[in-house]
């Protein structure tokens, strides 16, 4: 049953008009309380003392005025510019289009890096693999992502001639890149992100999907397997494959490809990570072979680009562009082309006036002139239609909406080809056909992560189902608020069956299908991630992705039951239906979830304890010890850790700070009483460790060669440490170890593992995150990773 005209001022025919002529009035920025938080918190000037200096009005007359200013290259007078600004404003402050978070952040201010996308070089040598952790650096500190492919270096224990040594392999050089993103805060404002990526075939591509299987390592990177089309059929016919050594292109050994396939589903299923690619197809849609072939993508893995390549993505909000048809919602397919339409000039203007971070990054920018248009409010869009996003109605639905949207922005892109003249590297392109139309832009649709302005725009995000219906926020004073939809508390008010008992427990159950009350159009219509089975998300990502010269980013999200086969066979459909990457969760899959309801995905309360079940506790003290204590040094000073065993294992840890007193040293203290409980109760050290591992505060600093987040974190390296000197010796003697230190407290925020899992916590506002489009996003304060 579609959804009829609630009333609701979302939907403003007039607003067509006014991005058609350039004479109209300035749009009003109506923008939610969330959206505003968000804008204040990550996105407005401010002075050296924090002070906001400006407001989201500003800020969209800022980055509109800076962008037109590309047209006086073209020959524009003072008036068209200014005009041109106008239209630029309109098309944000209606939340029609938002171009990605750095140009939001930074044009018209000093730094003027505009690009989200960056992929770099890292060859096999030690000079080409540290000019990259440089120019990472530099990068990052602009405010963008960085993709790598290490498939370059030669593999671990290979040798090296000039040393005599050998090779340490690409895993050991990603943990240099991972700790140099760890110090650099991205333009003051975020830290950086990587995608590392292997070939199949590479020697050491064991070991690289495996170098995540604990979830306090390579913090700073999501990882994807670069698969070929060998391997795939490998894979169909239960064939081996050959590993290839990249110093010498000689076959290295072979490996049973469905056991190394076996081993990526193993290690998805436990974590999410590694993700998959499919490196011959997206080099099949490679416009510019003759520059060079594409070897990675960026951090979220939506966009493949050339070595020193930069892309420059927005997001036209699908929400935005319905009208009525009496009292009926339907598309309004003219307003989609015209926003698409000045939305493409957009992009390409950024790159005209963006500043970028190497010269490198700039040539090879302009030379393919790459822009990635895509979408938000899809899973908003079909709300208002009335259209089940899991339904034959949806994906054909899709198909049509990408369809025009594609054609569109290469209609603009030719007119401005015809204006501006082609991308240089057009000869020997894809486009260097006899009798085509030269275009402006190599690629012209990428569908990116939108977290952050998905929340500007008051709208789901990318091509995602809706994550929750009604979620709780955590507001001052630890209070907690049940935040509903805006459309399905519309109409819950309109059919008559909303109460703010319902959404307390809509926000429990994370999904309305086993709740009675609510009519069963609504429930068909009005589903969550996790309401979908993993096959619609494949379909609905392979419907876009027929429009889409880049890739989509899209998460497969699973339930906490899904097995390894269901991931497997959905990593099969991608293949077939032509994805070109898959990302996958499976709900509950990290240690440190904390979910973000209630009850599980079945609507049944969390077990517990049956009656009369004994529960554990713990065993009694002994009278005598032995141990070992550890200096850490901390942002708060040296932490002296006491870990003490006894006849069982690990009994307790004792902690004391250099300088006794204040919070740090009674947090320290609960800490190690609650570790001591929980030994002497029977928990797994592991496990005592996956949660103390990563916990930050506002001052790490180096030691050892790794970063210590916080007196928790220290905690858990001073066990880690322990534990693997008593497997290797066992304490004999009472020892005091101090560790050295490198570096200095950098005052810097402790990084967030990119593929956060479900409902883990946000480092800024304490509150849930959500794992979608490859990327965790707060709702609540809008902290991402990715835009």
């Amino acid at each position: 049953m579609p959804v009829d005209k609630p009333g609701s001022a979302e939907i403003n025919p007039k607003d067509t008009q006014k991005l058609l002529n350039f004479d109209q009035s300035l749009v009003p920025v109506e923008l939610s309380e969330n959206a505003r938080i968000v804008f204040e918190k990550r996105y407005l000037k401010r002075d050296d003392s924090g002070a906001v200096l400006e407001s989201p009005e500003e800020l969209f007359r800022r980055v509109a005025g800076n962008i037109a200013q590309a047209e006086e290259r073209f020959g524009a007078g003072p008036e068209k510019v200014e005009k041109t600004a106008d239209l630029y404003y309109n098309l944000m402050a209606s939340l029609c289009f938002l171009p990605n978070s750095p140009t939001l952040m930074n044009a018209g201010r000093e730094l003027q890096q505009l690009s989200a996308c960056f992929v770099l070089p890292v060859g096999d040598s030690m000079e080409s693999i540290f000019d990259a952790v440089k120019h990472t650096a530099m990068i990052h500190k602009s405010g963008g992502g960085t993709g790598f492919s290490f498939s370059r270096l030669r593999p671990s224990k290979d040798i090296v001639r000039s040393t005599s040594g050998v090779s340490s392999g690409p895993v050991s050089f990603m943990k240099v890149f991972n700790q140099a993103t760890e110090v650099i805060k991205q333009g003051g404002t975020r830290r950086g992100a990587n995608m590392g990526i292997l070939r199949v075939d590479h020697p050491d591509i064991l070991e690289f999907i495996s170098c995540k299987e604990q979830d306090d390592q390579l913090n700073n990177f999501n990882i994807s397997v670069g698969l070929t089309e060998p391997f795939m059929k490998a894979v169909a016919e239960d064939d081996d494959y050959a590993l290839i050594n990249p110093r010498t292109g000689e076959e290295n050994q072979c490996l049973k490809a469905r056991d190394v396939f076996q081993l990526i589903i193993d290690r998805a299923h436990r974590n999410g990570e590694p993700g998959i690619i499919f490196l011959d197809r997206i080099n099949r849609d490679n416009p510019t072979p003759s520059q060079g072939e594409i070897e990675s993508t960026n951090p979220c893995g939506e966009q493949p680009l050339l070595p020193y390549e930069s892309c420059n993505l927005g997001s036209v909000n699908l929400a935005k562009m319905l009208r009525y048809e009496g009292n009926r919602v339907a598309i309004d397919y003219d307003k989609l082309a015209v926003v698409v339409k000045h939305s493409v000039r957009f992009l390409d203007n950024v790159i005209e006036v963006n500043r970028y971070p190497l010269k490198q990054i700039e040539e090879m920018t302009k030379a393919n002139r790459k822009i990635g248009l895509g979408i938000m409010g899809w899973a908003d869009m079909l709300f208002r239609l009335g259209i089940p996003y899991n339904s034959e109605e949806a994906v054909a639905l899709a198909e049509k909406v990408m369809g025009l949207i594609h054609e569109s922005a290469n209609e603009t892109s030719r007119e401005l080809a015809e204006e501006r003249g082609s991308f240089p590297a057009l000869p020997g392109s894809s486009f260097d056909v006899p009798g085509r139309p030269p275009v402006r832009n190599a690629t012209v649709t990428t569908i990116a992560p939108t977290g952050t302005i998905s929340i500007i725009a008051g709208t789901t995000s990318g091509i995602e189902p809706l994550f929750a219906i009604c979620y709780h926020r955590n507001v001052l004073d630890n209070q907690r608020l049940v935040e509903v939809h805006p459309y399905f508390k519309e109409l819950a008010r309109k059919e008559g069956f909303f109460s703010e008992e319902l959404m307390e427990r809509i926000a429990e159950e994370g999904s309305i299908q086993h709740i009675s009350g609510i009519p069963d159009w609504v429930k068909r219509v009005f589903v969550t991630s996790h309401d979908i089975s993993p096959e619609w998300h494949i379909r609905m990502q392979a419907a876009f992705q027929k429009s889409t010269d880049n890739a989509v980013s899209k998460t497969v999200n699973f339930s906490r039951e899904a097995t390894k086969k269901d991931i497997e066979e959905v990593y099969l459909l991608a293949y077939e239906s032509g994805c070109k990457g898959v990302t996958v969760y499976r709900d509950g899959s990290r240690e440190e979830q904390v979910l973000s309801f209630g009850k599980d995905n079945k609507g049944q309360p969390a077990e517990t304890p049956a009656a009369g079940s004994a529960l554990p506790a713990p065993r009694a003290r002994p009278a005598m010890t032995r141990g070992l204590t550890i200096k850490m040094k901390t942002g708060c000073g040296n932490l002296y850790v006491t870990i003490n065993e006894d006849e069982k294992g690990l009994c307790e840890v004792f902690t004391q700070m250099g300088k006794a007193g204040g919070c740090a040293a009674s947090q320290s203290e609960s800490v190690s009483r609650m570790v001591s409980l929980a030994l002497r109760s029977g928990i797994e050290v592991d496990s005592v460790l996956k949660q103390l591992s990563g916990i930050r505060c506002p001052s790490p600093l180096w030691q050892n060669g790794e970063m210590v987040l916080s007196c928790s974190d220290a905690i858990a390296k001073a066990l880690r440490q322990y534990k693997e000197l008593r497997e290797a010796e066992g304490p004999e003697e009472m020892k005091v170890v101090e560790l050295p230190v490198s570096g200095r407290n950098t005052g810097a925020s402790g990084s967030m593992d990119l593929r956060a899992s479900l409902g883990s916590q946000c480092p800024d506002c304490g509150g849930s995150l959500e794992y979608a489009e490859g990327c965790a996003t707060c709702h609540g304060c809008g902290y991402s990773k990715c835009s």
